[in-house]
């Protein structure tokens, strides 16, 4: 295939979320019952795997501790214990509790009032909290604000490299995430802004989908609905 006949990197992303589209159909994802839940699970999940987010939300409703006001009550000792299966539990109980404390102070306990504030500001405050990276920020933002904003994690990550979509490939690192944020925005140019949520929502979905399916740390190839993209690789790139 001649070079000026590729389609560029952005049209070529928009391609694959079609293809997963009709393959894996729609994900209905965030996995939880309330905003806040999300919340909690966009927390827990840094740096571990969903089963374990399960077993500390299990933990958490066992105490009834899902909603706002009866975490808050709960002492950050008993936080840490309840969360304890994710890991990196006496990093994530003080942060969670941050996010409360942020809650009640500037936007009266109420999840409403932080959804109304504007998608850049509201990234801004998320991001000065501790414990929450642009990847936390955003799946806060997508899946419990409704704010439509791409979330990049680390299987979209692989997917554009290993498919070579970005030179240098990103990194883990802000600038890399931000390069697959802005490509995933990219990927949906003539589409209206109020259908960006939900695509936003579904392709983030579709990508752990496929992510968990076939490019985990080890690329499983075969099968994958996204394999015919390879053809638009040169070696030399």
């Amino acid at each position: 295939m001649k070079g000026r006949d590729r389609p560029t990197p952005a049209k070529r992303l928009r391609w694959m979320h079609d293809r997963l589209a009709d393959a894996y159909g729609p994900q209905h994802w965030w996995p939880a019952k309330t905003p806040f839940e999300v919340i909690l699970g966009a927390y827990l999940t840094q740096n571990t795997a969903w089963k374990a987010v399960e077993r500390s939300l299990a933990n958490l409703k066992g105490r009834g501790a899902l909603t706002i006001d009866r975490l808050r009550s709960l002492s950050l000792n008993d936080l840490q214990k309840l969360i304890r299966p994710t890991g990196f539990h006496s990093r994530k109980a003080p942060a969670i509790k941050a996010f409360v404390a942020m809650l009640d102070e500037e936007f009266s306990g109420s999840l409403e009032k932080l959804a109304a504030t504007p998608t850049a500001p509201l990234r801004r405050r998320l991001l000065a909290l501790p414990g929450v990276g642009p990847e936390t920020a955003d799946a806060i933002m997508l899946y419990a604000l409704g704010a439509p904003v791409p979330v990049a994690d680390e299987y979209l990550r692989r997917i554009v490299e290993r498919h070579k979509l970005l030179s240098p490939p990103p990194g883990r690192n802000p600038k890399g995430y931000e390069s697959l944020a802005n490509l995933t925005r990219q990927a949906f140019p003539s589409e209206p802004e109020g259908k960006h949520l939900r695509l936003f929502n579904e392709f983030h979905a579709l990508t752990v989908a496929v992510g968990k399916a076939h490019c985990g740390r080890a690329a499983q190839c075969a099968g994958c609905p996204l394999a015919a993209d390879l053809q638009n690789v040169r070696p030399s790139d």
